[in-house]
């Protein structure tokens, strides 16, 4: 891998992840852009405790484009069929990572990056091959390494939202990362429940329910030499897979060579079968219409950078889908909005024993 850090037009940051290491970045971002301009806020919620993040400049965000006028595709010189200048100024890319032209999280108040998984407009993640795939994963991890070392930032958080009903505002193959100026509150519980766990048992919380889901079996999607994918006994969402290395680590920083191999063979599984779980035909061929794709968000978690025992964390990658049935989403209603309580409409066991049966050929 070759890494190239370089500027856009307005200062921001934007680096280069190559496969080739004699990879030459020297393009130079030619459109006129105005510095970013943020106003980004972080209140506190007196009553739940946790932090709400308001963020009005985000409205002005581009919604939605026509594909030849992508921002996250590569940028084509003008005189050419199609020029046009993105956030991309190279006419092509393996991987780019640049911060966010309309940052929830932003100077003080953290930072937020987009990761570009593919130049091809009209692929998805699951279309990637193991190489490229390894490859974002070694994006993740500098990405995750060089945040966790900014002044102020509590947590990184590398995800991926796709599909229009997650509410997706580009079409292009891409994540984000945010680095948290505070723990955010999901974290918050699970290391709670990891101390309290600790404190009955004296055993270490994720490791148990590894090795109880191992143990079931009912509800393991694939079982590889170094990770585990599983949908867990009490699944939130109609399909929801867990993935975690069988050898626990606090972040991305910390799996072994092993582990990385083998990662983009389970993960590029796991995606295969959630665009096929809706699938009422036999196809076993890779999806070509984005309308076809099961839309999904996979959240890495990860220990705090300067979490107390952060050893005891374990890093793990949780994908899950809004979508219920065919042409049927899961909303969150009324028990779940207003009270966080989930009531799921798939039994965990079924959800699983149909990401089985969609298994490759």
């Amino acid at each position: 891998m070759k890494k190239t850090t370089t500027r856009l037009a307005d200062g921001r940051e934007l680096i280069y992840y190559d496969l080739r290491d004699d990879a030459v970045r020297g393009e130079r971002d030619a459109r006129p852009l105005d510095p970013v301009a943020t106003a980004a806020e972080i209140r506190h919620d007196r009553l739940l405790g946790d932090s709400v993040v308001i963020a009005s400049h985000r409205q002005a965000r581009t919604y939605h484009p026509p594909a030849d006028e992508c921002p996250l595709c590569p940028s084509q010189a003008f005189g050419t069929a199609g020029g046009r200048l993105s956030e991309i100024p190279a006419p092509d890319y393996d991987v780019a990572v640049f911060e966010n032209r309309f940052p929830s999280l932003a100077g003080d108040s953290g930072r937020c990056e987009v990761v570009c998984f593919t130049p091809d407009h009209d692929a998805s993640f699951a279309d990637l091959t193991e190489e490229q795939a390894a490859l974002v994963l070694e994006a993740w991890t500098d990405r995750t390494a060089e945040l966790s070392q900014l002044p102020g930032v509590a947590q990184v958080f590398c995800f991926e939202n796709r599909g229009a009903e997650i509410g997706v505002t580009l079409g292009h193959p891409h994540g984000q990362i945010y680095a948290y100026p505070f723990i955010t509150p999901r974290t918050e519980r699970m290391l709670s429940s990891l101390a309290a766990h600790h404190e009955a048992t004296g055993r270490n919380l994720f490791d148990d329910t590894v090795a109880d889901e191992l143990a079931d079996g009912r509800r393991i999607v694939l079982d590889g030499e170094h990770w585990v994918a599983f949908v867990p006994y009490a699944a939130h969402w109609p399909y929801e897979v867990h993935l975690y290395p069988k050898r626990r680590v606090p972040d991305l920083l910390a799996l072994d060579d092993a582990a990385r191999t083998e990662f983009p063979q389970i993960y590029l599984e796991v995606l295969r079968r959630f665009d096929r779980i809706f699938d009422e035909g036999t196809s076993r061929g890779p999806r070509t219409a984005d309308t076809s794709r099961t839309p999904y968000i996979a959240a890495w978690h990860q220990a705090p950078p300067r979490a107390e025992h952060r050893g005891d964390f374990a890093l793990h990658l949780e994908l899950f889908t809004i979508r219920r049935t065919s042409g049927k989403l899961k909303f969150l209603a009324g028990s779940e909005s207003g009270m966080n309580v989930f009531i799921n409409d798939v039994p965990p066991e079924a959800a699983a024993e149909r990401l089985r049966e969609v298994a490759s050929e």
